[in-house]
């Protein structure tokens, strides 16, 4: 088959009022921003974009192939679709796991348009026999399919319109090196800082014409764990809230208040996350537990502990992994309120 940044001003503490009155019901479909000059954060990688598409305009050409790798929710899908934006072309959509045959990636491709932007979101997914296709379909523009079996069987070759394919993973150590080095420009979206999706906030929720403020985007952005996708979930909450109590507008206390009530404390803890923290703090107070234990008694798959919930309780402090298993830290029991015991390792 081988053949084959955003200049904002600085908000203050009065209400931020709706910069869109949102006529179509379309603006409750996605809060995603649709140009460069709209996307707050990831300023050295929007700069990049801007040279790397900017010179690709330039000379009347397709962009060059792009990998976006980084946590989920940080913006890969909203920059693949301002790429096709930028340079004026076509978004085709799909996944890793969709593409499970070799044939069903050929015939995505050869449905391709001149310029159009392919993207394909999970890309460490793909099976080695798809990701053998792209090789020369990345490389030279071509497919070289197999027609019948046995004796019979020939090879024939499919010319590629030019196209530029944009990736997406969020492990990016799983991206096979032959795939990952074809890619022109690699760039890595890191974690959003406080103003940042305070910034975010209140940009959703103008969109959404709920007139909230500054204190209010402020108490959302700090539960929501440097992530737009999850700022932007529990904005919705909050209006949701707001909605049912009769609130036309979102202030700090409506906002804290609704937060709560969904289990979202202020450091951005949901229920599993605390349920993990009990378990490491009492049960397994003195003792490092690994992760099988820790997924039985949580309730949890242990990939799901691992990817969902493990990197965020890592990067804050709250945990630390041992070469013997999972350990509670002093930061956890002061957060829960608990003495910790001499015997638990820290």
């Amino acid at each position: 088959m081988n053949r084959t940044d955003i200049d904002l001003e600085r908000l203050d503490d009065r209400v931020v009022l709706p910069l869109a009155t949102p006529t179509d019901h379309t603006f409750e479909l996605t809060l995603r921003p649709p140009s460069l000059d709209e996307f707050v954060g990831q300023r050295d990688l929007v700069g990049h974009l801007r040279i790397v598409l900017g010179a690709a305009r330039s000379r009347g050409q397709h962009a060059d192939h792009l990998l976006f790798a980084g946590p989920p929710g940080l913006g890969k899908t909203s920059l693949a679709a301002i790429v096709a934006t930028e340079m004026g072309a076509n978004l085709r959509t799909t996944s890793g796991p969709v593409l499970a045959r070799p044939g069903d990636l050929v015939a995505l491709m050869t449905d391709l348009q001149p310029s159009d932007v392919l993207f394909i979101d999970e890309i460490h997914r793909l099976p080695r026999t798809v990701e053998e296709v792209l090789y020369p379909a990345m490389e030279d523009r071509r497919l070289d399919v197999m027609i019948g079996r046995g004796p019979s069987a020939r090879s024939i070759r499919l010319d590629l319109p030019a196209f530029t394919l944009i990736g997406a993973t969020t492990r990016t150590g799983l991206v096979a090196a032959p795939l990952r080095d074809r890619f022109g420009f690699i760039g890595q979206l890191d974690l959003y800082d406080f103003d940042e999706l305070t910034t975010i906030v209140a940009r959703s929720a103008s969109l959404l014409s709920l007139p909230m403020t500054t204190d209010a985007a402020a108490i959302i952005a700090t539960r929501s764990r440097g992530t737009p996708r999850i700022a932007n979930r529990l904005l919705r909450r909050v209006r949701d809230v707001a909605s049912v109590r009769g609130h036309s507008s979102v202030d700090a206390t409506l906002a804290a208040e609704a937060l709560d009530l969904f289990g979202v404390d202020g450091c951005g803890l949901d229920k599993v996350d605390r349920r993990i923290l009990m378990l490491l703090a009492g049960q397994f107070a003195a003792m490092p537990v690994g992760l099988t234990t820790l997924s039985h008694a949580v309730g949890e798959e242990p990939a799901t502990i691992e990817d969902a919930y493990e990197p965020f309780l890592l990067r804050e402090g709250f945990i630390v992994r041992t070469p013997r298993g999972r350990v509670a830290t002093a930061k956890t029991f002061a957060h829960l309120g608990l003495e910790q015991p001499t015997s638990s390792g820290q």
